[in-house]
């Protein structure tokens, strides 16, 4: 069963589709790779990977467009203005797609994240953030530092709260102890053609997983082999082997 929807933000104007997946099962959010479409997990062979979990009623997908253009692809702003806008974007998710989620799901149900190369960034940054509504978060092929995607100008605290390599870092207390007890990330990785150049997917996939070891955040890190490049073949298997064991 697939549905599309569109929704619109009154907050921030944006308007983005959501295209969902399956009959029944736990919720997962998927966010595109850079750029993305709704329609590409789908036209990229990733549902049919997993389509053995929908059949079987385990999962549904809800499939989102992206809104890197005007966000974090666009080098031509600084980038606090681009963690600015992503913002807006994330409120569309959590004020626009969240509730619709749960309505079509049947109740408060918590939602997995999942993302592959930027949808992987925006998979774990918006589960470290609202934890309470995503528990758990499939990470394929990431890089979770957004200083470093050419960054320029000053910053302020759009782009340090949109930055997981720093706020982690920075955790303490309270919130810190609920996480621990209240999240689950997987940051999944290959060793193959272009997860270490151009991307630098590789590296940051392990930092990251070090700097949630040192604050004792509850992760898997699972580093595939040398034949494993930075694309749709290894993300449908990855999606495939970890989604089973989710769901």
């Amino acid at each position: 069963m697939t549905k599309t929807d569109e929704l619109t933000s009154p907050a921030s104007g944006f308007r983005g589709q959501v295209v969902s997946y399956g009959h029944w099962g736990s919720p997962v959010l998927v966010f595109p790779s850079e750029a993305g479409r709704a329609w590409d997990f789908e036209n990229n062979g990733m549902v049919d990977a997993v389509r053995f979990l929908l059949d079987a009623g385990r999962l549904k997908l809800y499939c989102v467009d992206s809104a890197d253009d005007a966000t974090w692809s666009d080098r031509s702003l600084p980038l606090e203005e681009r963690a600015a806008r992503h913002d807006q974007y994330e409120r569309w998710v959590t004020e626009q797609v969240v509730p619709y989620i749960h309505d079509d799901s049947g109740g408060l149900n918590p939602i997995a994240t999942l993302g592959c190369s930027l949808g992987a960034f925006h998979a774990a940054n918006i589960a470290l953030r609202h934890a309470h509504v995503f528990p758990r978060a499939l990470c394929l092929s990431g890089s979770y530092d957004p200083a470093r995607w050419h960054a320029w100008g000053d910053r302020g605290d759009a782009s340090y709260f949109h930055n997981p390599t720093e706020y982690v870092a920075n955790l303490h207390g309270d919130h810190l102890d609920w996480l621990r007890r209240n999240l689950h990330l997987t940051l999944v990785v290959g060793q193959g053609a272009w997860e270490v150049d151009p991307t630098g997917a590789l590296p940051s996939t392990r930092d990251f997983a070090a700097l949630l070891a040192s604050k004792g955040i509850p992760h898997e890190l699972d580093v595939w082999g040398h034949d494993v490049p930075h694309d749709w073949s290894s993300w449908q298997r990855q999606a495939a082997h970890h989604l089973s064991r989710m769901v």
